[in-house]
């Protein structure tokens, strides 16, 4: 896939213009109050920011140009949702929308059709088997992995034969000041809330030595399960902030319960 040629979709790249951070803020003020001209030129002014997304689909056999369209869907979606209020950076928000509008687009176009409950399937396996080295610091089997999500390992292994590109939970979404997100950080997990965590009583030993600012986000994350995204939003910092925090305080847990 040439991705590095100068025209894509008739859009010289090389003149694609770079807006400051104050034309930003000017354009999205405008762009709330209606204006179309200023919408585009907001658009305009982040094409870089699909180019450098859709480099990452280098490997596959899909046309650059249709990529970039696709993307560039993507993009418009985060203009129009973005909420300019909360302490994140755009391309924070708009990076998962381009790069999960470019995969709903290759899932769909696979020549392969794979159903959505053999989908379904194979990504219970994913979260199951990450969830579980991430426990036990080893690989399970496919037996372990069937027990654990109470489907037969026959099915578990059609599954993931099935699907061509399975994603995993600590796959880079975004790098910010050299703070890697990853899927996992986008993902609201429902099941290990806190009647899971307060098994072990010495846990709320170590939370209670953690920063208050700390202990909220530990809670948040875990107890209630948000994502790393909805804790930001509440707290009023950058996801990248809450996942540098995260790390610390969990850093900080391990060497207590250790």
């Amino acid at each position: 896939m040439a991705i590095n040629k100068v025209e894509i979709c008739g859009v010289n790249t090389s003149k694609l213009p770079i807006l400051t951070a104050q034309e930003k803020e000017e354009l999205f003020s405008r762009i709330r109050q209606g204006d179309m001209e200023a919408r585009e030129l907001y658009i305009k002014g982040n094409l870089r920011l699909v180019l450098s997304v859709i480099k990452r689909f280098s490997n596959s056999n899909e046309n650059a140009d249709d990529l970039f369209q696709i993307g560039c869907v993507g993009l418009i979606k985060a203009i129009d949702n973005f909420d300019t209020t909360l302490d994140v950076k755009f391309s924070t928000y708009a990076v998962p929308m381009i790069i999960g509008e470019i995969r709903r687009y290759l899932r769909d176009n696979n020549s392969i059709r794979v159903s959505r409950s053999l989908r379904d399937i194979a990504y219970k396996a994913i979260y199951a088997k990450e969830h579980f080295m991430k426990e036990h610091s080893k690989e399970p089997t496919i037996m372990e992995i069937a027990s654990e999500i109470g489907i037969e390992k026959e099915l578990i292994v059609y599954a993931l034969d099935a699907i061509q590109n399975p994603v995993s939970l600590y796959e880079p979404v975004y790098t910010e000041g050299g703070d890697t997100l990853y899927v996992m950080d986008q993902i609201s997990d429902k099941k290990n809330r806190e009647e899971h965590w307060v098994e072990n009583l010495s846990l709320q030993d170590a939370i209670s030595r953690l920063s208050p600012r700390e202990q909220h986000i530990i809670r948040l994350r875990f107890y209630e399960g948000k994502t790393q995204m909805e804790v930001a939003q509440e707290i009023g910092i950058s996801q990248a902030q809450v996942s540098r925090l995260e790390k610390n305080a969990l850093r900080s847990m391990k060497h207590h319960l250790s």
